[in-house]
């Protein structure tokens, strides 16, 4: 097991939704030496960029958890940009880290790497078993190349790097653009919204018919902090909640706990998105410990109140 206390940490996306969360569990334990990086100083898409970040932050570990992200929407409209930006990110800060000779380094995957007909609950062996969903294929594969990286960095270097997988979060903080965000914020926006404003209806994109895992995201970042100190091996690991709820369902719980009781009208003209997604999540409980603890409901409930607090 690491002892974080005294290592210098640095955490790209440390200022984001879940770095935030990430920073304040390290600060929970002790530690003192963590250097966050903005982007406006350091343009991680830029190899000297990288190399300026490393020479400012001399970091023992790296957890990476800056990416270029969003929903369905803006998967579609940035395919390209979304590819390139994670890509070029993750491959450059793990090459520069293995330069350095770090101690470790943390990247993390996503569930879109998964093949979009997974068998659920979605098992790490199953990584490769086809090709994902298409909306947010290359932004997944992006991702999924860090493993590939991680693995062959083990095998020829004995770089220590791990590689987590995600599923989607929510909480406090989160995104609600609704250009850019996940389903959840997106879903809490319209209720509210439309009780401002006395609409009687809310439209949500596609049949309802998929269904989606959520994890909290204070239980996401610790899961991280615990693969930090105590994973060391280069096999992917999910982090997740063990469960799936229906679009459908989500929309009708998300509706009574903002108190919308209005019209849902389902816009089948848009994608779903991948069918089903809920993680396996056995090897996060058996390798370091990790097990979500969050209700989701209650997490539900807490990310309305920060939001309503936010623009009420």
């Amino acid at each position: 097991m690491i002892n974080l206390k005294n290592k210098r940490i640095l955490v790209t996306g440390g200022n984001g939704f879940l770095g935030s969360f990430v920073v304040r569990k390290l600060k929970e334990r002790g530690c003192k030496n963590i250097f966050i990086p903005r982007s406006k100083d350091y343009d991680l898409v830029q190899m000297a960029a990288v190399k300026k970040l490393y020479k400012d932050a001399r970091p023992d570990i790296v957890i990476h958890l800056a990416a270029k992200v969003g929903g369905i929407g803006a998967n579609r409209d940035n395919p390209g940009k979304f590819f390139y930006d994670n890509l070029m990110m993750g491959v450059q800060l793990i090459e520069v880290g293995r330069l350095k000779k770090i101690e470790k380094f943390v990247a993390m995957g996503t569930i879109c790497a998964y093949p979009k007909f997974t068998p659920v609950s979605f098992r790490e062996e199953d990584l490769w078993c086809g090709y994902p969903e298409e909306t947010n294929a290359p932004y997944g594969l992006a991702k999924k190349m860090l493993l590939v990286q991680s693995q062959a960095y083990r095998q020829q270097y004995g770089f220590n790097s791990i590689f987590l997988l995600p599923v989607n979060l929510y909480g406090p903080g989160d995104n609600f653009d609704p250009v850019s965000s996940h389903v959840i914020p997106a879903l809490i926006k319209k209720c509210i919204d439309a009780l401002r404003k006395k609409k009687n209806s809310i439209t949500v994109w596609g049949t309802g018919k998929p269904t989606r895992e959520f994890l909290y995201v204070a239980d996401a970042a610790e899961g991280i902090i615990l693969a930090t100190e105590k994973y060391n091996k280069s096999e992917p690991v999910n982090l997740g909640a063990g469960f799936e709820i229906s679009i459908k369902d989500l929309v009708k719980l998300i509706a009574k706990l903002t108190g919308f009781k209005g019209k849902i009208i389902w816009d089948k003209s848009k994608p779903d998105g991948q069918p089903r997604r809920c993680l396996d999540t056995s090897r996060a409980a058996k390798e370091f410990g990790f097990k979500a603890k969050t209700k989701f409901e209650k997490g539900l409930a807490q990310t309305i109140e920060w939001y309503k607090r936010l623009v009420c």
